[in-house]
């Protein structure tokens, strides 16, 4: 591991160091986080595609503009070395998605980069599980590459976040301007 990866990755786990410190579970998994401004969409109405690539902690592109009413094909790719998440969502779902990621890495599923895709299935008790199926969100393992079909319904303050602990905090959320 490069000199400035392995600062990322220490800065990064320092981070979620400090939220496992603060953090508990308060919501629980499929409530539909990042539903507000926009809902899944179709690929065959899909107006444009936007490449987004995930590093160890930032996106490219930092933002997008989209239009209301628009939907967007994302080809997303992590380009990092540790696992990524893409969540399109409002600050306050990101807040309460980062509780979610918490437990992942709590019961060993996000373990630095790679997932444990057996823990994935398991029933966590009162409905939720840690399977990973919001139609806003994606998590990917390094190398990987995943797509997303949104429809931005209206305005909002709506950004796309790796809420992973430590992630977001360390900057890794880009904001969405709909016009």
């Amino acid at each position: 591991m490069s000199t400035p990866r392995l600062v990322i990755a220490t800065l990064a786990m320092s981070f979620a160091m400090t939220a496992m410190g603060a953090g508990s579970h308060q919501s629980g998994h499929g409530q539909g986080h990042g539903m507000s401004g926009g809902k899944p969409g179709e690929a065959s109405e899909a107006s444009r595609t936007i490449k987004i690539d995930m590093h160890d902690n930032y996106y490219e592109p930092e933002s997008i503009d989209v239009k209301a009413g628009e939907t967007v094909r994302f080809v997303v790719s992590n380009k990092g070395s540790l696992v990524h998440e893409f969540n399109i969502g409002t600050p306050d779902m990101h807040e309460a998605r980062r509780s979610e990621m918490m437990m992942l890495v709590e019961h060993g599923v996000i373990q630095g980069g790679t997932l444990n895709h057996d823990m994935m299935g398991m029933d966590m008790g009162s409905g939720h599980s840690m399977k990973q199926d919001d139609p806003n969100s994606i998590l990917l393992e390094p190398g990987e590459s995943k797509e997303v079909v949104w429809k931005f319904t209206g305005s909002g303050d709506i950004e796309f976040a790796c809420n992973v602990p430590g992630h977001y905090q360390a900057g890794m959320y880009g904001d969405v301007n709909v016009n």
